[in-house]
């Protein structure tokens, strides 16, 4: 008779331990992170297109779900869960939120959920730090100006702040007065000497920022004019649908993966229904990392993430192995409950059978 496989322990995982786990380890977490690029690069992944839920009553709300599968020494598949409802802005909390479930891969059985807007902001900003570094050309870019004064913009910065990189000047531009203010606030209290400026127009902040980092909430492009970017910046797209296809189709792109990043409507995707084809794309940050690009010095480069979620599988991973090694892991007891296919002597029947 062959052995069943033992039904593994389920865990629940806080966001106060995503964080407990995560602080402090940011150089580890952009070399994780790079290392699954070079896995998806590889095909050691499965990365299906996500899944939008949106509400008609709700245009502005949408939830996503992203499956995955990533192989390497620690296989492991699931699903991110996150939402996204702007509203939440206005009535005091963050706007996205997320859980992370983890499945094992010998039984498919969920072994861990976690929360996950912390690991989610983390693996977005790391892979925004790996790509700053990797797309600098020469010396790294001495002025930081940053479009959206929300959360993912302050994890990008404390993961570029974290990996080593220092500023001459930092810049913030936000549509809310008040965002900006408090995220300029947040700058100066890390920014050492270096001013902090609020920039009032967009333009004004492109035109004075050597590194651009996009991170609003945009549902479509409002910044259009390619002279903005005359001095060819380095762009991290973060939000992707800030910009105009006329500037992406001025500039030098980098895709983390060219399929989903074509699709709901990004930049990319835009420039691709502009101009019938994919000749504006100049490579993948797996391109990159191997060596494959050469990226040019006379053109604006432009670094667009739509965000796998092999790297949410690959960082909620490391949280659960680290609490698990170090003896913090909270076990839900009793969390799958059939577990015998015919039931064992002595068990009810199932309600409604006879």
């Amino acid at each position: 008779m062959s052995r069943q496989p033992l039904v593994p322990p389920f865990a629940v995982i806080t966001g106060a331990q995503v964080a407990e786990v995560l602080t402090g380890s940011e150089k580890h977490v952009v070399n994780l992170v790079e290392d699954v690029y070079r896995l998806h690069g590889r095909g050691d992944s499965v990365n299906p297109p996500s899944y939008f839920l949106r509400f008609p009553d709700r245009p502005s709300a949408r939830i996503i779900a992203l499956p995955a599968s990533v192989g390497g020494d620690r296989p492991t598949d699931g699903l991110k869960w996150i939402s996204s409802f702007p509203e939440n802005v206005a009535a005091g909390i963050p706007r996205a939120s997320a859980v992370l479930i983890l499945n094992d891969p010998a039984t498919g059985y969920p072994i861990a959920c976690l929360e996950s807007s912390i690991i989610s902001a983390s693996r977005t900003a790391a892979s925004a730090a790996l790509a700053a570094d990797r797309l600098s050309r020469g010396e790294r870019p001495r002025r930081i100006g940053f479009i959206g004064g929300g959360l993912i913009g302050r994890y990008v910065h404390h993961y570029l702040d974290a990996t080593g990189w220092t500023f001459d000047e930092l810049g913030v531009h936000d549509l809310s007065d008040t965002h900006a203010e408090s995220f300029a606030g947040y700058l100066a209290g890390r920014s050492g000497d270096a001013p902090v400026v609020v920039h009032r127009t967009a333009e004004e902040l492109v035109r004075s920022s050597d590194l651009i980092v996009l991170a609003t909430v945009a549902p479509r492009p409002h910044i259009h004019d390619p002279a903005w970017f005359a001095h060819n910046p380095l762009v991290l797209n973060v939000s992707l649908r800030d910009l105009a296809p006329e500037i992406l189709l001025a500039s030098a792109n980098i895709l983390d993966d060219v399929e989903h990043c074509l699709k709901a409507d990004t930049s990319p995707h835009l420039a691709e229904q502009l101009t019938g084809g994919r000749d504006f794309i100049d490579g993948t940050l797996y391109d990159v990392l191997e060596g494959r690009v050469e990226l040019p010095a006379d053109r604006p480069v432009v670094f667009s993430p739509f965000g796998l979620g092999v790297l949410d599988l690959a960082v909620g991973r490391h949280v659960l192995d680290t609490l698990r090694d170090t003896g913090r892991l909270s076990v839900v007891e009793g969390f799958f409950h059939e577990l015998d296919r015919y039931g064992r002597p002595g068990d009810p029947a199932p309600h409604g059978t006879r």
